[in-house]
């Protein structure tokens, strides 16, 4: 477990159980409407697309790009290393990921948008693991 992580710690809900559930085994788990095969994240117990109410979950490839980020030079005690970049990763189902990028220098030289980006998971207590990207083959 992560005993240096202070930072809030996510409690599942009936929509989210699964994703979280995923995570302590290592997999990243989307949902995905039956409907109109448009892939959700975060989960939620209807299609933001076409309203239905018939969704179910999959493992992503975990897998996906650096879109987006800031490098937080002053974060907030348990809330990771300092600097360490916050950032969002497009996956290669389509959603976009709030996360955090590592095994990489936290600098805009090293952090080069649309890089590939792999999961990795950070245990931070016996029951929840938390999604973070590092670069692929770093």
């Amino acid at each position: 477990m992560a005993d240096d992580y202070k930072g809030p710690v996510p409690v599942p809900t009936p929509e989210t159980q699964d994703f979280w559930d995923g995570a302590k085994r290592g997999e990243l788990r989307l949902q995905r409407c039956d409907d109109c095969s448009n892939v959700i994240f975060p989960a939620r117990s209807f299609c933001p697309a076409c309203a239905c109410r018939s969704v179910s979950n999959f493992t992503a490839s975990g897998k996906g790009k650096l879109y987006s980020y800031v490098i937080n030079h002053r974060p907030p005690p348990g809330f990771g290393p300092d600097p360490h970049a916050i950032a969002i990763v497009e996956l290669d189902e389509g959603p976009r990921m709030m996360t955090n990028i590592i095994d990489c220098e936290q600098t805009p030289e090293a952090l080069v948008l649309d890089m590939p980006v792999e999961v990795a998971f950070t245990p931070i207590t016996d029951e929840i693991s938390l999604p973070k990207f590092r670069p692929v083959g770093g």
